[in-house]
């Protein structure tokens, strides 16, 4: 479980909201695509909750990257 603590409440409750749901996404995929849709939805939540708050969305982005859908 992956846990965020950027100092910022409302970045933090909104990415570890996102978090869960991704966990319990994954838990209940039957394929790898789908997989993949609990993944890039999370990452796009946490990117636009950065930006949102103020923060450098630059981890989220480079995890979107790598998941093949660009930067969004």
């Amino acid at each position: 479980m992956s846990i965020t603590k950027s100092g910022v409440a409302v970045h933090d409750n909104t990415c570890n909201a996102a978090e869960m749901i991704r966990q319990g996404a994954v838990a209940g995929a039957t394929t790898q695509a789908a997989i993949r849709t609990a993944e890039v939805s999370f990452y796009r939540t946490c990117r636009t909750s950065a930006i949102s708050n103020g923060l450098s969305p630059s981890q989220f982005v480079f995890a979107l990257q790598e998941l093949g859908v660009g930067g969004a």
